[in-house]
């Protein structure tokens, strides 16, 4: 028992010493880049009781394999919802404006902020999308 305490001790400071080493905070496991995009959607989907729901809100990060928002409505982990992002002009070279159609999965949800009365959400990307005009 007293190697094992003596060991782990040893491994410690040879592992962690002073401002040597990444904090474990900074750390940052994501494959992808994460894009601060505040870009207007609309989210569609099915609440836990089987009812439809639609709410608007706005993106605040996007990244190839999926998107972070807040939202009103009690979405649950596993949840299937379709999102619709207005396309800048910019992007479609200025011809006309364009919505991009893309489904998810919910993969984790972050607790409600009391002042907004939002739930955080981050939705991993199915691999089907449509770009589509604004009509």
């Amino acid at each position: 028992m007293t190697k094992t305490a003596a060991s782990k001790k040893t491994t410690s400071t040879k592992t962690r010493k002073k401002g040597i080493g990444p904090s474990p905070l900074k750390v940052n496991r994501r494959r992808e880049w994460r894009f601060e995009l505040p870009l207007p959607a609309k989210i569609e989907g099915r609440l836990p009781g089987g009812r439809k729901f639609e709410e608007k809100t706005k993106i605040k990060n996007i990244s190839s394999s999926g998107v972070y928002f807040c939202l009103d409505s009690g979405v649950v982990i596993g949840s299937k919802l379709n999102l619709v992002i207005d396309v800048p002009k910019e992007l479609s070279r200025g011809k006309k404006k364009l919505k991009l159609c893309i489904g998810g999965l919910t993969v984790r949800l972050e607790e409600m902020d009391i002042r907004e009365k939002k739930q955080g959400v981050a939705l991993r990307f199915e691999k089907k999308f449509r770009i589509i005009p604004d009509d």
